[in-house]
């Protein structure tokens, strides 16, 4: 599976990290949107913000922009329930942003949504889905994949009309995925996997180890569990493993 197409997973929750870098000289290889290669040499003092777009795309989602989406998101799944087309709503001033390109909003970006449900053991999980990278825009992705989550996620069956006002609804907007080069290099509890092998592939978001009570080795071993692979099929010639970090909110 690519990375722009539809994966399965589940909710994820991380606190936004400063990373310093005081090397004189760094460079890193990261893979663009569409699957291209890059690799950027830094110089000197570095600093990056490790939340959403955090490696190479300088762009923080605003609070108003949350709660669009997180409304876009229950509008799509109303409509759907409705038989209407959805009404999505914007102020002026976003909308004009929106359509100078100047919004998160109007940017290509990775998101899944997640739904939850409150009943009598609880909230529980209602649906997850969502792409590791998208050409579309964040506002695109977020409301196709929250109609995704709500009718076409094959753990549960399609969402009822009588259920929605009892789910809730998460976002996970998705930095660009870097290349794994060392993956003793990776943050337990900060990055988030994609491995792609062998024609088969797996994502597991960031706070599903620190769930599990997973050490660096064990989530390695789920990644190739979760891609349908043997344990340690990640340190085999032609595994490709990447990381990823996630802004997430939610209603």
């Amino acid at each position: 599976m690519s990375p722009g197409a539809s994966e399965i997973c589940r909710e994820t929750k991380i606190p936004g990290l400063l990373y310093y870098s005081s090397y004189p000289s760094v460079e890193i290889t990261v893979c663009g949107l569409y699957g291209q290669i890059y690799t950027i040499k830094l110089e000197g003092l570095c600093i990056f913000l490790r939340s959403a777009y955090s490696y190479f795309m300088e762009f923080i989602i605003s609070a108003e922009e949350k709660q669009v989406l997180l409304a876009d998101a229950r509008e799509t799944i109303a409509a759907r329930l409705e038989g209407r087309r959805p009404q999505y709503q914007r102020e002026e001033a976003l909308r004009q942003m929106i359509d100078a390109g100047k919004s998160v909003l109007a940017q290509p970006c990775g998101a899944f949504v997640t739904l939850h449900i409150n009943g009598t053991g609880g909230k529980k999980l209602r649906g997850c889905i969502g792409r590791m990278s998208a050409a579309g825009s964040l506002e695109q992705t977020v409301r196709t994949m929250a109609g995704e989550a709500a009718f076409a996620d094959p753990r549960f069956p399609p969402l009822e009309a009588e259920e929605l006002d009892r789910c809730s609804i998460e976002i996970s907007a998705l930095s660009p995925m870097a290349v794994c080069n060392d993956p003793r290099s990776i943050k337990v509890g900060v990055h988030g996997l994609y491995l792609s092998h062998r024609g088969r592939s797996g994502v597991l978001l960031p706070q599903v180890p620190v769930e599990q009570g997973w050490n660096l080795d064990e989530f390695l071993d789920y990644i190739c569990v979760k891609a349908g692979l043997p344990p340690q099929s990640y340190g085999e010639p032609g595994a490709r493993l990447f990381t990823f970090t996630a802004e997430v909110f939610g209603e």
